[in-house]
Order: structure tokens, then sequence, then C-alpha cells
């Protein structure tokens, strides 16, 4: 093995990576991978494409390879999900075989086939990031399906060196799903850009799209699936009113539950006092964090919730529930508000002290944004993984199990 000097040259592999972004993952590779580059490492992304994407990029010095899944019928997304893992080892294996790589990165079940195929192949370690789990978003496991991908996800866990988590929450959820030591776990948390959640003044997405001049403005963006909690904010909308008339509640955002969610603010008769936006760009997203008074995050499960530090680097006053890794971003009272996790009327009373107390709103947002720009400044975490690395490759230094090389059709022991 060559000695490893201060700067590393490192596989990621991650299903998602901008544009293509399904939740907060592509953000966090992308934002990890740009601040590790930035430090002087060599990072090679493998990630997926849609065919109207480059199939290689340097993006601001991550060289990125996009991969489309084979071109066969899937009868499932566990069956789509292998065969866009075939590809990205048609993509990887070239690229081991020419460059000495030294650690293999891996962002949750998605990418576990290729992962565990190039650490096997090439003897090169494999590291994990864990940001969710399929027991964790659906409260347990209800059907095979379930049961198939938590299973993914213990092996990923398994057969990988260290296992990072984002938070104390999922450090607790990794020990008790999958039996973890928890020697092998590390906790690295999320950061946020606030570079990206600045408003401009030449935005095309006024204020009155979205609500009166008298009307105060309650915001959530995210997805809308049944455990971002968007139903126990519609259970708060009544309540709110009572109190604070003049306030509008949009909802920006798609997901399965969308037509659930707007059906149900039509049969509270809200309807009216509720907009849906659906999908909102970067443009819109920010425009709204700036004209909100509150943004709102009412999730029942959340390993981590980087909704609401984007929220604090936009400068909006957060009100959160207070579960996962939400409870942990949020100290209440001090840089936002807690309610208690699925509870229509603390969520409401938490809002309303939002609205009705500007003073204490803005010292807030105020606290937040200083703990974004010292806490959950992504130079800092890509030093913390980048430590990570070092310590799995000085370990390895002193096994048996060392990096193997394809050179002229043949496997050599370096």
């Amino acid at each position: 093995m060559r000695k490893v000097c201060g700067n590393l040259r490192v596989v990621v592999f991650s299903w998602e990576y901008p544009p293509i972004s399904v939740g907060g993952l592509a953000q966090h590779v992308f934002d990890l991978t740009q601040a590790m580059a930035k430090q002087g490492d060599d990072i090679h992304v493998i990630t997926r494409g849609n065919g109207s994407i480059p199939d290689f990029e340097n993006v601001q010095g991550v060289k990125v390879y996009r991969v489309n899944p084979f071109k066969v019928s899937s009868t499932d997304f566990v069956t789509w999900v292998m065969q866009l893992n075939m590809a990205m080892l048609e993509t990887v294996i070239p690229l081991l075989n020419e460059l000495d790589v030294e650690i293999i990165h891996a962002h949750d079940w998605l990418v576990a086939y290729a992962a565990k195929v190039c650490k096997h192949a090439y003897h090169i370690p494999l590291i994990s990031t864990i940001h969710a789990t399929e027991w964790g978003r659906h409260n347990g496991l209800h059907n095979d399906m379930q049961r198939h991908i938590s299973d993914i996800e213990w092996w990923l866990t398994y057969e990988s060196w260290r296992v990072i988590c984002c938070s104390h929450y999922m450090h607790g959820e990794l020990r008790h799903v999958f039996q973890l030591p928890a020697d092998k776990i590390r906790i690295i948390p999320n950061g946020v850009n606030p570079g990206n959640f600045k408003f401009s003044a030449d935005t095309t997405y006024h204020r009155d799209t979205y609500a009166a001049p008298d009307e105060k403005i309650v915001y959530y963006v995210g997805r809308l699936v049944p455990e971002k909690g968007v139903q126990v904010l519609l259970d708060a909308v009544p309540k709110i009113l009572y109190y604070h008339p003049k306030t509008k509640f949009v909802i920006a955002g798609t997901g399965p539950f969308a037509d659930e969610l707007k059906n149900k603010a039509n049969q509270m008769g809200i309807g009216h006092k509720v907009y849906f936006t659906g999908y909102v760009n970067d443009l819109a997203r920010n425009s709204l964090y700036h004209y909100a008074d509150v943004a709102v995050f009412p999730s029942l499960y959340e390993p981590f919730g980087i909704v609401a530090l984007e929220a604090m680097a936009a400068q909006t006053p957060v009100v959160v529930s207070d579960t996962g890794g939400l409870g942990e971003i949020i100290h209440h009272g001090v840089n936002g508000m807690k309610a208690y996790t699925g509870n229509a009327n603390s969520l409401a009373d938490n809002i309303l002290h939002c609205l009705m107390d500007p003073v204490s709103a803005r010292r807030m947002r105020e606290q937040a944004y200083r703990d974004v720009l010292e806490q959950y400044n992504w130079d800092n975490i890509a030093r913390e993984t980048k430590k990570v690395y070092q310590e799995i490759i000085n370990e390895n230094r002193h096994t048996h199990w060392q990096r193997v090389e394809h050179k002229n059709t043949k496997f050599m022991q370096q």
C-alpha cells in the first residue's frame, strides 16, 4: 500500500446527486464532497443519471460519474435498485483499476450492492452513512418489502468498517434496530450552506401570490408523506386562526400524501386558508422563507432534520416537533420552539408564540443563524469525516487485508 498523505482519494456512492434530488441525501452528498474537494481530497462520486445530464462532470473539483439503470423492466423498486447498482459497477470498475482509492463511502442501502462488491474485489475499506432506516420511516417493519430493505441496510452496516450517522437519536436507532456496537458508529451532524438560502430582491415570486398583505405566513416545505406530520399542522390550524385570524398557511412540496392533505383541509373548512404550492424551485423556496413569519416542521420521524437547518440559514423563526434530530438541533426558546410530537394543540401554541411575540421570534432566529455558522459548517463536517477515513486507513495498515489492483487482466496482491 502506498503511504497515505494528507489528501485522500475516495469513491462515493450515492443514488441521488444534484440536479437529481429526491430528499435531503442529495444535498448532503453534494455539500460534503464539495467541502472535501476544496480541502484537497480527490473525490469521485458514482451516482444516477437520467439521460439529459452529462455522464461525467467535474463539479467544482468533484468528479461526478452518472449512470443509468439497465433498461430492463423492473417488477418493483428493489429490482430497479439492483439494476442501478450493476450499472454503477460497470462505471466504477475501470476507475478502480486505474486509481489508488483509499476509501469507499456508501450513502444508504440503495448503493449497498455496488459498494460491497468493490470492497471485497479490491480490498478497499468501506464506510457507510445511514441517513434513515426503513424501520424508523414506517415505525416498524410491516411487510416483506420493508423487511427486505431493512435486511439490506443491516448488511451494509455489517460490511462497513465504520458507520456514520447524523444525530444521537440515529445512534440509538442503529444500536436498537441493527444491534451495532457503539464503537463502530460515529456521529457527525449534517450541515447547511447559508449562501444557498439568500433571498433575491429580483425574485419573480412575490408575497401577494401567497397571502394578503395583512396576513402572517406559516410555512412548511418538504415531502408530503405521513411521517413529515403535515396532517398535525392542519389539525393545529383552527386554534391558530381562533387566536390569530389573519394567518395563511403555505405548504410547499410534493408527495403521495398531497391529495389526502388537500381533502383534509377542505373537509375541515380551512381550505381557503391553506395554500398548497406543489413543487417549488430554489428561488421560490428562498422567497417563501423570507416572507414567512415562522417555518414549521412537525415531523413524526426525523433522523436529523436538515430542513430546520435550512430555515435557520434563511433566518426564519422555526417551530419543530421534539423528535429525532430536530430535538437536538433546536433548543426550546433559544434558537427555536419545540412542540410535543404529534400534538396539534402543542404545535398551535408554539406557532402562536412566534406570531404574537415578534421580539422573541427575532431573538431566536438570530441565535439560530449564529448556530448555523458556528456548529453546522460544512468545512468542519468535512474535516470530521476525514478523521474517520484516516482512522480506518490507520487501522487497516495493521491488518493483512490489503489493497488489490487489477493489472494486465490479473489480480495481484500489492
